[in-house]
Order: C-alpha cells, then structure tokens, then sequence
C-alpha cells in the first residue's frame, strides 16, 4: 500500500442468519482484484484493506456477537466480498465445576 495512496472507507452491510447460526457481511470493493483484498478476522471484529491503483478501500468494525474466526468463508465475486462466520457457543470455553 503506497503512503500517497488515498483511502476510502469500504461500504458494508452485516446481518445475521439465524438459520445458520452465522454473521453475513458483505463489502462494497469495486474495481478490487481479488488477489490485493486483504482480510484479517479475529472472534469479535474485522479489517479489510482493498487496494485498487488510485486508492485504497479500508474498513474495521467490532461484531455484534463473538464468532468463530476459524470459520470464516470468503468469496468475491462483481465488487462484492460476501464472508459468513459461524458463531462461537457461548460455552464453548466454559470451565466445567466438579461438585463435591
């Protein structure tokens, strides 16, 4: 990413499947080869740097929830970058009590 470069923030939506026990986001990048789509995901929050040659696409956010990182899924396809991520249980990292 050159430092003269501008950056824009990338225009997104997210939703919640509740079918799927998933988050939806789906990113406005057009003009974005998928190859300088750059995606960092980690259980409460993303970053996305796009680049195109006269700018940058940038956004970060927090989730509403937290999710499962390890299962994000990505796919670009006209512009659009759509990724689902399943949820993480609750108690998943629960710490289980022997009772006397």
């Amino acid at each position: 990413m050159a430092e003269d470069k501008r950056r824009v923030a990338a225009e997104y939506c997210s939703y919640v499947d509740d079918a799927a026990n998933a988050l939806n986001l789906e990113i406005a990048i057009p003009g974005v080869k998928k190859e300088d789509i750059h995606l960092s995901v980690k259980d409460d929050s993303f970053h996305l740097v796009a680049s195109r040659d006269d700018f940058d696409y940038v956004t970060a956010s927090a989730f509403c929830c937290p999710v499962k990182a390890t299962s994000a899924k990505a796919k670009y396809e006209d512009g659009l970058l759509r990724i689902s991520l399943d949820f993480k249980d609750p108690m998943e990292d629960a710490y289980n009590v022997t009772i006397l």
